[in-house]
Parts: C-alpha cells; structure tokens; sequence
C-alpha cells in the first residue's frame, strides 16, 4: 500500500508541516509506505513526481488553499481534506480513504 499527499495551509508554516508530521506517523503506525509533499513558505519541498502520484494506491490532497500544480492529480481518484481534519483525527481520515 502506498500514499501520496500534498499538505499546505494559508500561511505555509506551522500546519503545513504538522499535517505532514502526523500522516507519516499515523501510516508509519499502519506499515503504510507514504511519501509527503508540503508546499508551505519555503516553497515545494519533498514534490511528487508524475510517477509516484501514478503508482500511489491512494492519493491525498490535505489543504485549506489551492495547492500549486494541481494538475498533477487530474484523471487520479483523490481524497482531499482540510488541514484540521488531518490534525483533529487522521485515524478517521485514513480509515476513510483504506475503505473507499
């Protein structure tokens, strides 16, 4: 099983990188392969290639923002969430996407 997500929030600092912080715990938990994009004040850190989005068995779009390069993700199922369903219960959220 593998994931690949794009976390970013308005401001591009704390949440961004926090929603990053307990998705890879949470799938580390699961024996979940996860790979994270942030796009927070630095810019695009960790970016997802073309391949990983096609080889991800789920693909996840945490974000309160229009995330940049969207179109990455066009003709892919993909989950998308706020930044504060991630922090407030990434148990649910990923139990959300698994059952899907």
């Amino acid at each position: 099983m593998k994931i690949v997500a794009v976390t970013a929030c308005p401001t591009g600092i704390a949440h961004t990188y926090m929603a990053a912080d307990v998705l890879r715990k949470e799938a580390h938990k699961r024996n979940i392969s996860i790979q994270v994009e942030t796009q927070g004040a630095m810019g695009i850190e960790n970016a997802l290639t073309g391949a990983d989005i096609l080889s991800a068995d789920i693909r996840l779009i945490v974000s309160d923002i229009d995330i940049e390069e969207k179109e990455r993700f066009r003709g892919y199922k993909t989950f998308t969430f706020s930044i504060e369903a991630v922090l407030v219960n990434v148990h649910q959220v990923l139990d959300q996407c698994l059952s899907d």
